[in-house]
Order: structure tokens, then sequence, then C-alpha cells
């Protein structure tokens, strides 16, 4: 018997009050009562406005002009009311913070039973009951904006459990997490899907990690339009991801660059669970003709950085425990380790907005406590992992010029220089834009172009990938690999992005808990499980398909890096 239909749009399309043509054109879709369903887009690709239609932002929110049917649960939803579909559907935010409204966990999952005068006893322990659906019941009485990223998702996800929602939305539930958070973010979603009998719906380019937990489709979205609605398997088989500018997962990749054909494999989506036997010969095949050099090039560019002894503390305890590397002209370096292992404490003190309580920083052989932040500035370029802790400015060129303008430069050299940034970080055409209008995504390229414009010694770039897609990541991370090559620019990238490291870093630092695991060459580093576990990571698919097939998983990481790095030099 089929399912009945939960969500149906009917030749749907749909404009904003402010803009001269459709971001959804033409929508035919109907999702059922307990799918799981995925929506995958590249930014601007219309998949989180489907989400407002669904979730009632549009049209009572964001005005425009509807044409077709949108019906949810029941409700033709431009006849019903914000209030009416918010007890049908629960939507958990991409940006948590602009999510939360009470000064405590409990007071913020507790917000819409307030709305809805519930008396205070049955109201507490509904609280109970959803923090403890969402492993949250130990911080009730934290503030929200303390927590962790992750944290802050399950307390969004819990504050929407309350009305016995029938339909769970999740817009980009990922960006902001690291591996392992992501991997809880995922248990938690299918097991509320299973247990709670709900249906969920998210939004996200992260494909390969939302497939950690199965999917029952994929709804694939490009220039307003359906462009595909298919399984998770015929979605991987197919060459729709590169050609849309989305991420393929990384097995896959490794498996196509073998030239095995994926027409008869089963459990494609999983790679835990994949039947590799019928694979294995092709695979080995291609790894011996592949087979890397692994002779060792020391970096020999000069000493910019040194970092010895380095502690710090924000207060009772040490943060950062003992520190010391080295970092050379012309390298590329990641700097791995799930959130809160001191990455971004590390960054602050590279670029001199804290000094450590122990040990020494220096630049080309200068103590760095005898610079200024702002001289420390001229070398030393830090973009952020929240662009909204950066931003300044009301319109997008004078936000990405700020940093010239402070520095005293030339009017001539900042034009160019802002220039050569908005169009490389693919924001010209959008440079009298108000920055209020732009989506998380693209407020994080603004901040980067206000860095590149400096041309520092040094860019260290927090989270590059949180709210990118891969279309964006790819540009930035190729104008970042120009400025590496071409002007010897050193850059370090603070990242729990695993697929980062391997395809454009030689060597990684991993931090966990304030200390240095390891240092050493990123295909050595990714491939030994015993730090990955340490550090709290999540295993890249590369280790997992190398060891089904008997290869040896560092040598497998580097023969996949140096032919990833073929394709894209040869464009």
């Amino acid at each position: 018997m089929m399912a009945e239909p939960i969500i149906t749009f009917t030749d749907f399309s749909f404009r904003y009050k402010s803009q001269t043509e459709d971001t959804l054109r033409h929508i035919d879709l109907t999702i059922y009562k307990g799918e799981k369903v995925l929506i995958l887009g590249p930014s601007g690709s219309g998949k989180s406005t489907l989400g407002n239609c669904i979730n009632g932002l549009i049209p009572f929110s964001y005005e425009g002009e509807i044409k077709g049917s949108c019906i949810v649960a029941g409700l033709e939803t431009r006849k019903a009311s914000l209030f009416k579909l918010s007890s049908h559907v629960g939507t958990v935010q991409q940006d948590s913070d602009a999510q939360f409204i009470g000064l405590s966990v409990g007071e913020d999952i507790a917000f819409s039973l307030e709305n809805n005068a519930v008396p205070r006893p049955e109201m507490l322990e509904l609280v109970d009951r959803a923090a403890e659906i969402v492993d949250m019941s130990d911080h009730l009485a934290h503030v929200p904006y303390d927590l962790s990223g992750g944290q802050k998702q399950k307390v969004a996800l819990g504050g929407v459990l309350h009305n016995d929602v029938q339909i769970l939305l999740f817009d980009e539930p990922l960006a902001a997490l690291d591996p392992t958070m992501g991997m809880t973010a995922v248990d938690l979603i299918d097991r509320i899907h299973r247990e709670q009998d709900k249906t969920v719906i998210i939004i996200e380019h992260r494909l390969e990690d939302v497939l950690y937990r199965h999917v029952d489709r994929i709804i694939l979205i490009d220039e307003g339009r359906i462009a595909l609605d298919t399984t998770p398997d015929e979605l991987l088989r197919s060459d729709v991801l590169k050609e849309m500018g989305i991420r393929e997962p990384l097995y896959i990749s490794a498996l196509k660059n073998a030239g095995v054909d994926l027409s008869g494999v089963s459990s494609l989506e999983d790679v835990e669970h994949m039947d590799i036997e019928p694979l294995r010969d092709r695979i080995v095949s291609h790894f011996y003709e592949n087979e890397p050099d692994l002779e060792k090039h020391v970096a020999s560019g000069e000493v910019l950085v040194e970092v010895k002894d380095v502690s710090f503390d924000y207060g009772s305890s040490y943060h950062l425990n003992d520190m010391n590397f080295t970092i050379r002209k012309g390298e590329k370096i990641s700097i791995i380790g799930k959130n809160g292992a001191g990455k971004s404490t590390m960054a602050k003190l590279l670029c001199g907005i804290i000094r450590p309580k122990k040990g020494e920083i220096t630049f080309r052989g200068q103590n760095c406590i005898e610079m200024s932040i702002k001289e420390i500035g001229n070398h030393i370029g830090y973009v952020m992992q929240n662009p909204n802790q950066m931003i300044a400015k009301n319109i997008i060129r004078d936000e990405v010029e700020l940093a010239m303008k402070l520095n005293g430069r030339s009017k001539e050299e900042t034009d160019k220089n802002v220039e050569e940034a908005l169009r490389m970080c693919d924001l010209y055409s959008m440079r009298n834009w108000p920055v209020s209008v732009l989506s998380y995504g693209q407020k994080k390229r603004v901040t980067i172009a206000s860095i590149l414009c400096l041309k520092p010694d040094i860019l260290i770039v927090d989270e590059p990938t949180a709210g990118q897609d891969y279309r964006h990541y790819t540009e930035i991370m190729g104008f970042l690999e120009e400025l590496n090559r071409d002007y010897g620019i050193t850059i370090l990238f603070i990242t729990h992005d695993m697929h980062l490291a391997i395809e454009y870093t030689d060597r990684s630092i991993v931090f966990s808990e304030g200390n240095i695991l390891a240092d050493d060459y990123v295909f050595r580093v990714l491939s030994d499980s015993d730090i990955i576990k340490r550090a709290n990571l999540k295993q890249t698919s590369l280790v997992t398909l190398a060891d089904k097939t008997g290869l040896d998983p560092e040598k497998f990481i580097q023969a996949f890096i140096q032919e990833e790095r073929r394709s894209r030099a040869n464009g």
C-alpha cells in the first residue's frame, strides 16, 4: 500500500518581490509520509527557497509571486498561516544562533510551550523529554551561545519537537559541524526519523556526510528546477554531480578514477557494506599503474613563523599546552581537529589578537609580543569562521575595501586589489548589494575577499568550506592555490574537512584537547586510524575503500591525491 502524500507541489513557481525572474520554476514534486528526503543542489539553485515554501516562510516572511499549488499536510500554504503551518512543520535553520530566543537551553526548548500557555508542571516534563531525545539533559542551564555547533543544532531541534510536528525540515544542518558532530547530527536525525515516525527533509550539499545514514530519495535542484528525483545509488552512478558542481564522495571519485563500471554495483551509497569483490582487480590494477612515489620532500622555504612552547588559557586551565611547530614560506598546511580542540585559539595567537601565557611566537625571527596587531596583520591575514563576526559595513564593496583603507593604501591600489578579489570570489556583480541580503556562504566569501586584498605573507582561513557549496568552494580554493603558487603566500587552513586537507594541503597538524597529536604529511596523518580516533575525527572513505581492497591506506591516499591534483592542473 502506497504511503499518503504529505507535501505536494503542482506546477509551482515563485519569484521574490525584489527580483525580476522566478527562483523556483514549474516544480512538480510529491513527498510521502514517513519519507527521508535529501534536497541537494549548489548555492543559488533554489533548494533553500523550496524549503521555505514548505515551512511557510514563503509567502509569510518572504513576499513574492506564487504560481501553481503547494499543499503541506492538507493545507494550501498561501491560504494558511505561518502559525498553522508551524504546527505541522518544524524547522532547524542553518544558522542556529538566529533561532535562539531563551537565555538558557531550557528556556529556549520551552519557548513554543510558553507561547501556547502550557501549564508549568506539564511544560517542565515536556522540556525534559525533548532534552533527553536530543541528548541535552545535562545542559539545560547553559547559555545557548556558549555551546558547540553540534550542541546548538540539538537545542534547535529540541525546540521544534513539542508540537508533535509531522515534518522536520533541516536547512544545511552540517554547515558548522566538525566530522564527529556531523556524524552525531546525522545519527540523531536518523534516529528521530525512525523512532518518532517523522517525515524528514534535509537540505544540504555535503552529500557524503548525509549518506552516512540511508536516505530514501534525493531531489537534485538546479536553477530553480528539479533536475533529478532519484535514489542515492542511481545518482552516484551518474556523472550529474560533477556536471552541476557538487562534490562526489571521495570513494566514488576513486572508483571512477580506476575505471570501475558502477552500473551493477549494489549498496553504492554505503562504502562500508558495498560488495567490493567484483571490483577488486580493477582497483588494484589501477593503483599499481599509478603507484605513488613516497619519497619525501622536506619544506625548504624561509622560516616565517616559529611557535615555541606556547601555552594559553582562558581562565582556570590551559586551553593550549606547550605547542611547538614551524611555518615556512610557500607551505599549504591544514590544521585539523574537532570543534573545541584549540585550532581557532591558535589562529588568534598567530594573529596577535590574543597573546601567549607561556612561550613565544616569532615572525621572521622577531618576537610577536613586540609587534602590534596592525603590524602583524600586514603579514598574517585571518579569515574567521563566522562571517558575522567580521563584517562591519553595509555594502559589499565597502566591506571588501575597508582593510585597504585602514592600512592607508592608495586609491589606485585599493581599486585594483578590490576588483581582483571580488572577481575571484565571484562577488563582482554583487559589489553594490547590501550585505544583509547575502546567504551565510556569500558572507563567507566577502570576508575572504576583504583579507585577500592585502596580499599578506600568510593567510589563515578558518573553516573555509563552512556554508559553501562545492562550486564556490573549488573556485575559492583554486584562487588560494594560485596565491600560493604564483605569489608564494603561505596558507593555513583551519578545518575539520578531510576532503579539503586531502585535496589542497601537503602537511597536516592535528590538534586534540589543546595538544598536537601529529605534524606530518597529510596522506600519512589521514591514513592513521589511531590519530583519527584520538582526535575525534571521521575516517575518510578512502581508508575504508583501501582496507576493503587490501591496499596500503597511506599509499592509496597518496595515489588519489596525486591523481586528483594532476586532473585539476590539466583543467
